[in-house]
């Protein structure tokens, strides 16, 4: 069995763990030179990662807390874990739904406030509840935007319950296709679901193209006394934007998983402290997803869920086995193959994808890789590392 360390930081689940233990992996949060990184919401700055590190891994969905560029640039994959927390979020949503539609967080606060004996306390209950009255969701419409693993489990969940769901996801994968309610309408542009849609449900990744998507200009297209709720990443919106929104009767409400100085107190706000992915099913699944991720990559060169690598996966028919990462040019495969052919090396099997700049080439042979072979392919330009699994 192989030998392989983990360092982590932050508290990874104990579920994850066993993972890399039953496996006879080393985890040690103090490791000098591991061979894999295994973390939550640590922030990683690209000289932590010593020359020692194959992959790293964040046992949650979004990495911008990891230089990835930096470490695409080392033939490093960086994995996540998608869709591992997204029953957590997906009920989190709904509550936040329930939360916007009948007032219930104002309502609360307010009778933190009352006091008296409990004829006036009945009394001052019966003369204000007025001021909380709330709608249902059943026959409202829900836009939801984005329809990956967590967008899909709202959609469904909100038809569940008798909401209208219309959804925009110019991406969205067969998969998800399929995964999701067919009584769920189309949006063929953003701002066709913002005029239709009385709640809308943020479910999108941040990336260059998403910052502040929902700015002023996005917003003047919502209904009238509409709800946003994100529960994606904070900077997916404009702050003075929705600020300004919900100051004009433009939104009736924002809730976010995310905290800001701008919204704090604000009566219209309503925002949680990044709550999410914070069950212990959710730690778990995404500890035990990483973990899994982790063993793929070092015992058998498999690329599952990476952000920079593509996917591979490849069945091992060879008792030796070459996993090299590559920047994506032409004739880089057939350079790998003349070494291999140079020192009578027959390809049992072999894979090779890519994905924008980046590629991986795994090969299966039957005979032993000489360490001699791993120079010569390491000195091809263009490769970025390469290992031998045997």
């Amino acid at each position: 069995m192989p030998h392989f360390i983990v360092k982590t930081y932050n508290t990874i689940s104990p579920l994850g763990l066993a993972v890399l233990a039953d496996a006879g992996y080393t985890v040690d949060p103090d490791a000098q030179e591991p061979d894999a990184i295994l973390l939550r919401s640590h922030v990683l700055n690209a000289d932590e990662v010593s020359s020692s590190v194959k992959v790293v891994a964040r046992a949650g969905a979004g990495v911008n807390n990891v230089p990835v560029d930096a470490l695409s640039k080392r033939g490093i994959p960086v994995l996540n874990t998608p869709g591992a927390n997204a029953n957590a979020v997906k009920e989190l949503t709904l509550a936040a739904l329930l939360l916007a539609a009948r007032n219930i967080c104002a309502g609360w606060a307010y009778t933190q406030t009352l006091t008296g004996d409990k004829a006036g306390f009945n009394s001052a209950v019966e003369k204000n509840k007025s001021l909380f009255k709330g709608v249902e969701l059943k026959g409202r419409t829900l836009g939801v935007v984005g329809l990956g693993a967590i967008g899909v489990l709202v959609a469904n969940a909100a038809r569940a319950i008798g909401m209208q769901v219309i959804a925009y996801d110019p991406h969205i994968s067969v998969q998800r296709a399929w995964d999701l309610s067919s009584s769920v309408k189309q949006a063929h542009r953003l701002g066709d679901l913002l005029a239709a849609a009385e709640f809308v449900s943020i479910h999108i990744p941040l990336v260059p193209d998403t910052k502040e998507l929902f700015n002023a200009a996005l917003l003047t297209e919502m209904q009238p006394h509409s709800t946003l709720l994100n529960f994606s990443r904070h900077e997916i919106v404009n702050e003075a934007a929705v600020l300004s929104a919900l100051d004009n009767n433009k939104l009736r409400c924002y809730i976010s998983d995310f905290p800001s100085p701008q919204f704090q107190h604000h009566k219209k706000v309503i925002s949680l402290p990044h709550l999410g992915a914070s069950t212990l099913e959710a730690e778990d699944n995404c500890a035990v997803m990483a973990a899994e991720q982790i063993r793929d990559f070092l015992e058998y060169g498999h690329i599952i869920n990476a952000v920079n690598f593509p996917n591979v996966e490849m069945s091992k028919r060879g008792m030796h086995r070459l996993s090299i990462a590559n920047v994506n040019v032409p004739n880089m495969v057939a350079q790998i193959s003349n070494q291999l052919a140079s020192m009578q090396l027959n390809i049992v099997d072999m894979i090779n994808k890519s994905r924008n700049d980046l590629a991986c080439t795994v090969i299966d042979v039957d005979t032993p890789i000489p360490n001699e072979l791993l120079k010569n392919i390491s000195a091809i330009d263009g490769v970025l590392n390469v290992r031998i699994l045997s």
